[in-house]
Formats: structure tokens, C-alpha cells, sequence
């Protein structure tokens, strides 16, 4: 670069950045990227000025409404990541029309912001649903697996949304040379203040905070079924890794499956949280009840994620506990989710 002149500065817009795998994404991006080439742009439904505040550009967005992309920025736009998204988990009662106007409309709002601006890429959330009928026990997901899942239900038309939004973000690698990054999400884990979900519209504590705080209450932790069945325990922060890698990957892209490639019995897990979360005073007791319905089982194949993205999981299972041990300490993001 010739003396005087100013560097162009190529933009990663991350849309869903006050949600909770957003504000891990934005953070990890922050202390990975390259700040001399990279600039980092956060936009979110909420008014908050927590981004401002880091030294970075917020743009308050809903992206179910058109209109409002023109407030964003339009030149030098290298990447977006969407993981704005309408989900079961955090939906009150049942609206069908949130699927649609978030997971749909918002998506080709998105695709279409991105055709018009000439970006390279873009960074999408799939969910693992789409492949419900394969699962089984200690079933390896693969990421080619053809869609297989029920009509029946309310969370058939939140899967049907975002298989939609795939499709469409497909028609816009093959019309337009948008590189896609699709990543299949089981339980993405990871610390945030209010340990609570919606299931079938109705509030309730998450599984592995109950057992959390059972364990740092030293109280007594059932184990049900058969403790040797297996599941992949993804953290949050290997996700965002994930998303680092596929910004700087010299590919197309395709689908991607979110996952460490090992899974952890319910045992593991369950003696895992009790090592790390109960006080040396007061352990507590982990209680075999075989009667009780298993839990799930199932590997989530990541091999095309090594070969393309070189993506390397960086925590085990009991690394990701007393990590998220010092997030809940830290308790980072409290102003944002408050």
C-alpha cells in the first residue's frame, strides 16, 4: 500500500449478534480476526449499545423487514453470518407465522442484501432436525444424509423453514456465486444467565442446568436409562471456531455439521458435571435409575468440516465444563441478555 493511501477494510456482518451464539461468535471474532484486513459489524433486534461500547459498529435490524437493510452498510461487504433465526426453544406458545417471517422472508431479505452488494459469503444455522428420522441409537450423522423428518407437529414447520431457507440459499450459490457455509447444530452449549427453554410452548429448566445446579447444591442426581448410551457435546466456542475458519476458507462451501466427531456417555457426563460443579464438602450422589426413558444417542460425522474448513475441536468434554464454570463466574454478557 502506497503512502497516504487508506486501507480498505473488508466488512463481516453478523446478523443475530444479541442472541446467544451471536454474542460467542462476535467475541471470538473479535480476538481472532485479522483487525487489519477484517472489520467486524454486529447487528441484532435489540437497542443496546454493549457492541459501542467494544469499539463495535451496531446497527439495530429486524430482518423480517426489508426496509430497514438500508441502514446497513453497502460497500466492501465480504461476509455475512446469519444466525438470526425463529426457534421452538425460545418461542412462547406457537406463532407459525415467526417461522415464516424470520426463518424465510428474513433469509431472503438477507440473500438478497448480500446478491446486491457483491458478497463473497455467507454463514447460515441449519438445524439437525431435518435428519430426525435417522436418528437411532448411537446413530453417526452424516452431513450428506438426505432430509428425513415428521409433518407432524409445531416443530415440523420450524424445520420446514429452515430447510426452506437452505434451498434458498442454495439458489443463490448456483444463480449468483454465493459461497454458502451451512452448519447443522445439535445443542450448541454454553453458559448464559437464564437457564430456562420453551418445549412445546411451555417454560422449562434446560437438562444439563438442572444437573448443574443439582450439582453445585450437592444435591442427588438421577442418571436415567442406560448410562452408556453416547451423545457429541458441542461448545459454544468450537462452534464460533467453525464459523471463524469457514470465514477464511478458500471454498465453496456445502453443509457442515456442527460436532466434535466423539460422543460422551451419560455417565461421563453426568460424573464430568459432578467433578467439576460440586464443592469438595458436599459431592453429590449420582443415583442409577435404569427404569427412567434413555437418553439420546448419536455422532455428528465432521470430517468434511477437517477436510475444507480445517476446523479441529479444542475442548473436551471436561475442558467445556470449567470453561463454562468461568463464564458463569464472569457472566460476560449479562447486560446484553438482560
Amino acid at each position: 500500500m502506497k503512502s497516504g493511501e487508506v486501507k480498505v477494510m473488508r466488512k463481516i456482518i453478523v446478523f443475530g449478534a444479541t442472541g446467544h451464539l451471536g454474542a460467542y461468535t462476535v467475541d471470538y471474532l473479535k480476538e481472532h480476526i485479522n483487525k487489519n484486513e477484517f472489520e467486524i459489524i454486529a447487528v441484532g433486534r435489540k437497542q443496546t449499545d454493549f457492541y459501542t461500547k467494544q469499539g463495535i459498529k451496531y446497527y439495530q435490524v429486524d430482518i423480517s423487514q426489508k426496509e430497514q437493510f438500508d441502514s446497513l452498510p453497502k460497500e466492501n461487504i465480504f461476509a455475512v453470518i446469519n444466525l438470526a433465526g425463529a426457534m421452538p426453544a425460545a418461542m412462547e406458545g406457537y406463532d407459525p407465522y415467526k417461522y415464516i417471517n424470520v426463518n424465510i422472508i428474513g433469509v431472503l431479505n438477507t440473500l438478497e442484501y448480500c446478491r446486491k452488494n457483491n458478497v463473497d459469503r455467507i454463514i447460515f444455522t441449519h438445524t439437525e432436525a431435518d435428519l430426525s428420522g435417522h436418528w437411532g441409537k448411537n446413530v453417526v450423522i452424516k452431513p450428506d444424509m438426505p432430509r428425513k423428518y415428521s409433518y407432524k407437529g409445531n416443530y415440523a414447520l420450524y424445520i420446514i423453514s429452515k430447510c426452506t431457507a437452505v434451498d434458498l440459499i442454495e439458489s443463490y450459490y448456483h444463480n449468483y456465486g454465493l459461497k454458502r457455509f451451512i452448519f447443522r447444530l445439535p445443542t450448541i452449549y454454553h453458559y448464559r444467565p437464564d437457564p430456562y427453554y420453551y418445549k412445546n410452548g411451555k417454560k422449562e429448566m434446560l437438562g444439563y442446568r438442572v444437573l448443574i445446579d443439582k450439582a453445585i447444591k450437592g444435591e442427588p442426581i438421577e442418571m436415567w436409562g442406560d448410562p452408556n448410551l453416547a451423545k457429541d457435546i458441542v461448545y459454544v466456542k468450537d462452534f464460533a471456531q467453525m464459523v471463524y475458519k469457514a470465514l477464511l476458507a478458500e471454498k465453496d462451501g456445502g453443509i457442515y455439521n456442527a460436532g466434535t466427531g466423539k460422543a460422551v456417555t451419560l455417565r461421563e457426563q453426568i460424573e464430568g458435571i459432578v467433578e467439576v460443579f460440586s464443592s469438595e464438602k458436599k459431592k453429590s450422589e449420582v443415583i442409577p435409575c435404569p427404569e427412567k426413558p434413555d437418553s439420546r444417542s448419536f455422532i455428528m460425522d465432521i470430517e468434511n468440516a477437517r477436510e475444507d474448513l480445517g476446523y479441529e475441536p479444542q475442548y473436551s468434554y471436561i475442558e467445556y465444563l470449567k470453561d463454562f464454570k468461568k463464564e458463569m463466574e464472569l457472566n460476560r454478557f449479562a447486560e446484553l441478555w438482560r
